[in-house]
């Protein structure tokens, strides 16, 4: 991987004296792992288009060659964890052995991730215990740098619901872990409509052990950038893993999401389907890769990617990708990015339905299969107003 080595900046270089700010400063195994994560924001510097996994995304333009991650006004708000009787450790006082073991451990990899575990100033760890069924919705919503770790226990399931909070100019970067114990469950649905100058940047890892499910969907509308990546792993047999999501944008968008599912445990399941709209000058991204391991032998893996473009000026990059070292396994993946079918228009126009009405009847009907893989009915009409009402967005930046 290429690097680039940050320019001085004062914040980074004085880290500690913002370090001992910070929730939980003062525990030697968070000072630690936070003062390996800087280490590596200082070397690695902000990704840039050089960067093979970030080609299409170029952060460090987006933030004006800035440096300075840490200087950016921080909340978080988690609801509906307390009343269900759910664990929330906040970072004041010892912490338990479950979120020592856990908390800035998966996922601290690259420059962003590590930048939300040494910098974020909101900062939450969940624990769902074993067997506690689904309840309301939890919700979690987020801006600036923030933290957030959630332990499902064994056959425990939940739903959450995120969003980001980021306003007109705003930058966000969050870094979510998530634990999956036997048999655990979660229903994550991540809705993301931000100002269009505003800057979201989010990375989630995932951990799943035998029987567990992480089940997702990614409604975005795009922003000035916007990069949602995605890594898990099937540790487990019988493990699964399905993503699916839709990107909406209007003039002036960016939306990318990048997914790297790892089937490292036999007889393991996942599927991915995206779609992606772009109107105006906007620009989707998605780029995901599938690793089967050695000895992961009878996974099971789907991969689908479809753009539709409705501008000349609007691109979507595509970008799938098949590692296989396992015998006996099924493994598909496909793109295709295309603009609306002359056919269907036309027989839905001589069938007296206004062209505006059947261009958007054909835009629900390419989006229909990733919506509707959200179960939830409350929240799949949720989901699909704003889907709604980005469509709009998207059709009126289209000359």
């Amino acid at each position: 991987m290429t690097t680039r080595a940050a320019s001085p900046n004062p914040f980074l270089e004085d880290f500690a004296a913002h370090a001992a700010e910070l929730p939980g400063a003062g525990l030697p195994w968070l000072d630690a792992r936070r003062a390996d994560a800087i280490k590596l924001v200082r070397a690695q510097g902000i990704p840039h288009r050089r960067i093979e996994d970030w080609k299409y995304t170029d952060l460090r333009s987006a933030l004006d060659g800035a440096n300075d991650l840490g200087k950016v006004a921080s909340e978080t708000r988690l609801r509906n964890a307390v009343q269900q009787g759910y664990e929330v450790f906040e970072f004041k006082g010892d912490a338990p052995k479950w979120v020592v073991d856990s908390f800035g451990v998966i996922g601290i990899d690259g420059t962003m991730p590590a930048a939300s575990l040494a910098l974020a100033s909101s900062t939450i760890a969940l624990r769902i215990p074993s067997n506690a069924m689904a309840g309301k919705p939890l919700g979690y919503e987020f801006s600036g740098q923030a933290r957030l770790l959630i332990v499902v226990e064994a056959g425990a399931a939940i739903t959450l619901l995120e969003t980001p909070m980021g306003g007109a100019d705003s930058f966000s970067n969050a870094g979510i872990e998530i634990v999956l114990y036997e048999g655990a469950r979660l229903d994550h649905i991540r809705t993301a409509s931000n100002a269009a100058s505003a800057i979201v940047v989010e990375d989630l890892t995932v951990r799943a052990a035998a029987g567990a499910q992480y089940r997702a969907h990614f409604m975005s509308t795009g922003a000035k950038l916007s990069r949602t990546e995605l890594h898990v792993t099937l540790e487990g047999r019988n493990a699964e893993s399905h993503v699916s999501g839709v990107s909406v944008l209007g003039d002036g968008r960016h939306a990318d999401v990048t997914t790297h599912i790892v089937h490292a445990a036999p007889e393991t399941r996942s599927t991915q389907l995206f779609k992606d709209i772009a109107g105006g000058h906007s620009r989707g991204v998605y780029q995901g890769k599938i690793t089967v391991a050695e000895g992961a032998d009878g996974s099971d893996s789907r991969q689908t990617a479809k753009g539709l473009l409705l501008g000349q000026r609007s691109e979507i990059d595509l970008k799938p990708e098949l590692e296989i070292y396992a015998d006996d396994v099924k493994c598909a993946h496909g793109a295709a990015v295309g603009d609306l079918d002359i056919e269907s228009l036309f027989y839905l126009r001589s069938r007296g339905i206004p062209e505006a009405e059947a261009r958007a009847l054909l835009m629900r009907a390419f989006l229909g299969d990733a919506v509707d893989e959200i179960e939830n009915e409350d929240i799949r009409a949720s989901v699909w107003a704003k889907v709604e009402a980005a469509l709009i967005e998207a059709t009126e930046a289209t000359p």
